[in-house]
């Protein structure tokens, strides 16, 4: 068995394009283009690579770009003033504060000024209760876009056993959330999971979001399985994943690819999610 790669690259793709075709449409019907705001703090080189990449991606599928650079030096209260500014702010629809902070800022209080309607990312503690108790709102992107290539892949959710690798406020805990709202039995599984390959090999769906570079190899998965890889890490023989890609593309039936998997689709719900944020800021169903 070789298993079928779920393109990323491609999923994420088609989403931009329908989106180009939605925010025009919103914006000719509101007369103004939806914005989103990105804050980034201090000089980190990865950070700054992923910013530009978000706002490049935004101002092609139409968004208005809100961007904030602020200094090294700067205090928690100078950034709790530039994120309620912006919360304040009606041509502002989504805020996006970049993770990690500088040493010596703490983000989870920074995030929490975020009000649920602007919450891009979906990290606010009003956003995870909303999640949790199944109310509308706006989702993780990650966790989202998860969810996103397994609908496109033709992979059902509904009725079948899920396991997640992981257990991380951004990624593991509402991606189990999400899976057991489609109907999927869920096991998340973690460091401490005792005997992981006999937990994983249960699962119809596997995915892998624990942050360790080749954890789930072919022992881990059941044949037929679809395997989703959350991870990337750069190493001295490039970009890989949680997944050791090799091995378990000749058990799994869909597996993604690092990079080109998860990673496009991240930045492709984060700006779907600008969109929903704007309509639910208008009253809009959605």
């Amino acid at each position: 068995m070789t298993a079928q790669v779920i393109d990323g690259s491609a999923v994420a793709a088609r989403l931009r394009a329908r989106l180009t075709e939605d925010i025009r449409a919103f914006t000719e019907s509101s007369g103004r283009a939806p914005g989103l705001a990105t804050v980034l703090v201090g000089e980190d080189p990865a950070s700054q690579v992923y910013v530009a990449s978000k706002r490049k991606q935004a101002v092609a599928v139409g968004l208005e770009d809100h961007h904030v650079h602020l200094d090294e030096g700067v205090t928690q209260a100078e950034i709790a003033e530039t994120i309620t500014g912006l919360a304040g702010d009606p041509t502002v629809s989504g805020i996006l504060l970049q993770l990690p902070l500088p040493k010596g800022l703490d983000a989870g209080p920074l995030i929490d000024l975020i009000p649920a309607a602007k919450d891009v990312d979906g990290l606010t503690t009003l956003s995870a209760g909303l999640l949790a108790r199944g109310k509308p709102g706006l989702r993780p992107c990650t966790p989202s876009g998860v969810i996103e290539l397994l609908d496109a892949a033709g992979v059902e959710i509904s009725g079948a056993r899920a396991v997640v690798v992981g257990r991380s406020e951004l990624v593991g805990a509402p991606l189990a959330q999400l899976l057991t709202q489609r109907d999927a039995t869920v096991t998340i599984a973690h460091s401490r999971t005792r005997d992981l390959p006999a937990v994983t090999r249960t699962a119809d769906i596997l995915v892998a979001a624990a942050g360790r570079p080749g954890l789930i190899t072919a022992e881990h998965v059941r044949p037929g399985a679809a395997v989703i890889d959350v991870g990337i890490h750069r190493t001295p023989e490039g970009l890989r994943g949680d997944v050791d890609y090799d091995s378990v593309a000749e058990v799994a039936g869909w597996i993604t690819p690092v990079p080109g998997g998860v990673g496009p689709m991240t930045i492709a719900m984060l700006l779907r999610n600008t969109l929903l944020a704007a309509r639910l800021q208008r009253g809009e169903a959605t």
